[in-house]
């Protein structure tokens, strides 16, 4: 008989890069070209292994040791609470045992999958890179440049940071540059991509209608994190878009991953969840996604400077009615192997693999633990 106890746990942080810098949101500095990525690998008795971004320490990984699969995670009821710090690794694991991909696990019995499975994603790489330039035509064609090299990686959805009047700019002038921002992207990249904006909580009730006035013929798709979370305001920019005739959808959840978003989205003034896909974790948005879909709202789980957030949100799809988007950081990380994966016309194409259908290099991840990870065995 096989044996599914846990006898091995490696942990070690690989290191990956973006293509170009990130620049700077309503309120942090730059966020740099590299990523940082806290791998754990899971090893069982009878040598099946599987992987996953994992936070957890030596310590906590210790009482994983001896343990059956079968008391940590299960397709039907997820991990275990007492193991969500393992929660990605372990659904990998069980995909490696089983030969599934996650998303045949975690996907309603009557799901049908095309080959490949196909999910939405959009180009989150448009940061605030254009604060050095004076001009806003300038500062607007820059940002439009990068939109379009997405649109050339066969991006057909685009999220652009706005903000800039919170912290880096006199008020009136960032506002300004906002609105040019948002005009160019989108006529980079054509009137039929979804453009999203992000204010990362650096606008006000009042600075966020002007915006989405201002703008109402780009026929943005969302407006992310307006302000900070406050249902008053949520519901006069809910009313207020209603009025208008503006179909913008309010989404928050990436920044404060309140219970209370949830209530808000019951009551219908916000439309989009987005909390972290590894804060909250995977089994975590199975839940909520459930709860969503029964108040018929959406999910698009953020994801930011973690690389493979790129792939694992996406066997969320099938799972969840009312998912909407992956959100897709490009990055390259030398140790990880995702070219089963891929981007065409506008979706992530996900491999019918066993697990997330990554491959990790052993030298790579075994270097990496041997600099500065740890290694445990019964």
């Amino acid at each position: 008989m096989s044996d599914n106890r846990i006898t091995i746990i490696e942990a070690a942080t690989l290191v990956g890069q973006r293509p170009r810098e990130a620049g700077n949101n309503a309120r942090l500095t730059t966020h740099g070209i590299d990523v940082q990525l806290p791998i754990a690998r899971l090893t069982t008795a009878d040598g099946a292994s599987g992987f996953g971004l994992c936070f957890a320490g030596k310590e906590e990984a210790r009482k994983l040791l001896g343990t059956p699969l079968a008391q940590l995670i299960s397709a039907d009821t997820g991990v275990a609470e007492s193991a969500r710090a393992f929660d990605f690794p372990l659904w990998d694991l069980l995909g490696a045992l089983s030969g599934k991909p996650v998303y045949a696990l975690v996907a309603p019995p009557e799901a049908a999958f095309s080959q490949p499975l196909r999910a939405p994603c959009y180009d989150t790489s448009l940061y605030m890179n254009d604060l050095r330039l004076d001009s806003d035509q300038a500062g607007a064609a820059l940002i439009a440049g990068h939109a379009r090299d997405g649109y050339e990686r066969n991006h057909r959805a685009f999220k652009i940071k706005v903000g800039r009047g919170a912290m880096h700019m006199p008020l009136e002038a960032g506002i300004k540059r906002d609105i040019a921002v948002i005009k160019a992207v989108r006529a980079a990249v054509g009137p039929d991509a979804q453009i999203m904006i992000d204010a990362n909580n650096g606008f006000n009730f009042n600075i966020a209608r002007r915006v989405l006035a201002e703008t109402a013929d780009c026929q943005l798709f969302w407006l992310e994190e307006a302000f900070h979370e406050d249902p008053v305001l949520y519901r006069a920019l809910r009313q207020w878009l209603d009025a208008e005739g503006i179909a913008t959808l309010i989404a928050d959840g990436e920044g404060w991953a309140a219970a209370a978003l949830m209530d808000w989205a019951r009551e219908g003034f916000i439309d989009v969840v987005q909390y972290d896909i590894f804060s909250h974790g995977f089994t975590h948005w199975l839940e909520t996604g459930a709860r969503l879909d029964a108040w018929n709202r959406r999910a698009a789980p953020h994801h930011y400077g973690r690389h493979l957030g790129n792939y694992v949100s996406a066997h969320l799809a099938p799972a969840i009615r009312g998912f909407t988007f992956v959100e897709w950081d490009e990055t390259t990380t030398p140790g990880i192997d995702a070219s089963a994966y891929r981007v065409e016309a506008g979706h992530i194409l996900i491999p019918n693999l066993p697990g997330f259908g990554l491959a990790l290099d052993d030298k790579v991840f075994r270097a990496a633990v041997a600099a500065g990870g740890y290694e445990l065995s019964l």
